[in-house]
């Protein structure tokens, strides 16, 4: 029986997929191949920018053969937003539409300050966040994170440093390595399942897992369009627990797998926005998808009902005791409240106010982080800089439009998924 929930998404999705007419290219269709032109064209000059494109192979060569400098790059994008058509007022009344065109041009104003930064411009951690995500993470103080790391300290007593304690205490989680993939495909087919049961995707959506080392960050989806991904998962540091829900939600279900499939399934082929075959890392489309990777797991997982599947599934899975689940569980809520500590850190080394031992030893104290861990993490700082504030900044701002519109939340949040939303449009 198909639930009153997913009957609404489906309608909303249904008047996004606008009916397939051959029709001509609009001002606005002609303006999306040039944005993606360009960001393929800064692509040839930032190896971390493109994300992912599925679009016509041949623009791809063309910008590999072209090679624009960076200045002509700009002064293209520059143009463009000065050509930009103004909104009708048809297009007014169709809010898709209008969301449209104030994303490409947010767009094309965060690919110039991408040129800028990569002509040496220098920017502080809050410019460049807002220049590049339409956002700005707030600053907390050391003493924000007191609280938590008090009560943090009551669980783990003992003598030594309490980010040891908290390294010793969680040792005893970690997913042993032969039984990784199986642990994993739990997980994925767990929040596969929660996932359907509210979208419907495409019937030959799948995605592949691979286990990778030497890597900056923990998880990555790579998006290869025909609703496919590639899933990589980093073991160059232990696995806990929690990262399997974490990264079976945050890369798969609901999280960037489907967010990228209803991008190409109701905007690239309902409507034949090339825009979104392209996804240029260092733009604000990163904040909306990061936030609802993040968001997507309480989504999928609402109140209780991930401690339990863990307790009940995956403790078992990884051959770990479920009784101490509950004891797990109740440290790493703590430690998640710490998440903003990462921002700081990363602001105050970005902005030069600390340097790589001192960033380490920051995280280590109040992001709970071990040494070894906060220094893989400023070697993330050092590739995707402010990149940082999607994650948690994403997640609070997404979590907080997702609950304050009427419905649902798997309602409001696929229809946020399905949409060229920006960051600022969330407040």
């Amino acid at each position: 029986m198909t639930s009153p929930v997913r009957t609404l998404i489906a309608l909303f999705l249904a008047a996004v997929a606008v009916a397939a007419q051959p029709v001509p290219p609009t001002p606005m269709d002609t303006i999306a191949e040039r944005y993606v032109k360009l960001v393929l064209a800064l692509g040839q000059h930032d190896p971390d920018y493109v994300d992912a494109f599925y679009g016509p192979t041949e623009w791809k060569t063309e910008a590999a053969t072209r090679k624009l400098p960076l200045r002509e790059i700009d002064a293209s994008a520059q143009r463009l937003i000065a050509d930009m058509p103004p909104l009708s007022d048809a297009d007014r009344r169709d809010e898709i539409t209008a969301l449209r065109h104030g994303y490409l041009t947010r767009q094309l104003e965060a690919l110039r300050t991408r040129v800028r930064m990569l002509e040496g411009a220098t920017l502080t951690f809050d410019q460049e966040s807002e220049a590049l995500y339409d956002a700005v993470a707030p600053v907390h103080p050391d003493s924000y994170f007191a609280d938590m790391l008090t009560e943090l300290d009551r669980l783990l007593p003992g003598d030594a440093p309490l980010v040891d304690r908290y390294d010793a205490f969680r040792g005893k989680f970690i997913i042993p390595s032969n039984r990784l993939a199986r642990v994993f495909d739990r997980a994925i087919a767990e929040c596969r399942a929660r996932t359907l049961s509210h979208v419907q995707l495409p019937g030959n959506e799948s995605f592949t897992v691979e286990y990778v080392t030497n890597k900056p960050w923990s998880g990555y989806n790579w998006y290869q369009g025909n609703y496919r991904s590639l899933i990589q998962v980093n073991t160059d540091l232990p696995i806990y627990i929690d990262r399997a829900i974490d990264l079976a939600c945050h890369e798969g279900y609901p999280g960037h797998h489907v967010y990228n499939a209803l991008l190409e399934q109701h905007l690239v082929r309902g409507r034949g926005w090339v825009e979104f075959t392209i996804y240029p890392l260092f733009s604000p489309q990163s904040l909306i998808a990061e936030g609802t990777a993040n968001y997507g797991i309480e989504v999928a997982f609402p109140g209780d009902q991930r401690a339990a599947f863990e307790r009940d599934v995956l403790y078992p899975e990884a051959g770990l005791d479920p009784a101490q689940a509950a004891a797990y569980a109740r440290v790493q809520s703590l430690v998640d409240r710490l998440a903003y500590a990462g921002n700081e850190a990363a602001r105050m080394y970005l902005n030069g106010s600390s340097d790589r031992k001192q960033a380490t030893a920051w995280l280590s104290q109040y992001a709970m982080m071990s040494p070894v861990r906060a220094e893989q993490r400023t070697r993330f700082f050092d590739t995707y800089r402010s990149y940082v504030i999607n994650y948690n900044l994403g997640k609070d701002l997404v979590k907080r439009y997702v609950e304050s519109q009427p419905g649902g939340r798997w309602d409001a949040f696929v229809r946020l998924l399905a949409s060229p939303r920006l960051p600022s449009g969330l407040r």
